[in-house]
């Protein structure tokens, strides 16, 4: 997943070969045992915040880490308190829910396994390239403190493959794909 900066992002290819280089991220539900306290063991799914809370610690910033960067500082967090310093963290689903909407075939929930850029999507909801206007995307996205976000991208671009800023949505944005405006 691509790091946001100032509304547009870096978008780097998901791995998934090795689970070690998988990043977590916002809607993961991970499994945390604790071998020498099994009742601290708990399954929790990763908030739009990027957080989970744990008994005795409290909040723990979890998207962004791979599993073992998470284990390691929920050895850090729980310190003294554990008597074996082992903790071990595994994903048990990872869904990435977008919504595409507007001018495309199949308006609606677009569930991935794995990140989507915009062009993707809206590739899976299906291009009307006779009504679609490509050139004025939008997406919009809730922010964390309650605030909208309007993102306006020009997929017709990248369709063709010319260079343009790249953007990483983010779990619950929703696409918005307008109809072209025709003079008849």
């Amino acid at each position: 997943m691509g790091r946001e900066l100032g509304g547009a992002a870096t978008c780097a290819a998901q791995p998934a070969a090795h689970p070690e280089s998988l990043l977590l991220q916002e809607g993961d539900a991970i499994h945390i045992s604790f071998p020498g306290a099994p009742n601290l063991n708990s399954l929790q799914t990763i908030r739009r915040d990027g957080k989970i809370t744990l008994d005795l610690v409290g909040e723990v910033n979890a998207a962004g880490l791979t599993p073992r960067g998470l284990e390691e500082e929920l050895i850090k967090k729980f310190g003294d308190q554990l008597v074996v310093k082992e903790v071990s963290v595994t994903v048990q689903s990872s869904t990435f829910i977008v919504y595409v909407t507007g001018c495309v075939l199949k308006p609606g929930k677009l569930i991935s396994d794995r990140p989507l850029s915009p062009l993707q999507a809206v590739i899976e909801a299906g291009i009307d390239h006779d009504k679609a206007n490509l050139k004025a995307v939008t997406v919009i996205r809730d922010t964390d403190n309650g605030q909208r976000q309007q993102f306006k991208l020009n997929l017709s671009k990248e369709l063709r493959g010319q260079p343009t800023e790249t953007f990483t949505l983010k779990p619950l944005d929703v696409i918005f794909v307008p109809e072209k405006f025709n003079w008849f």
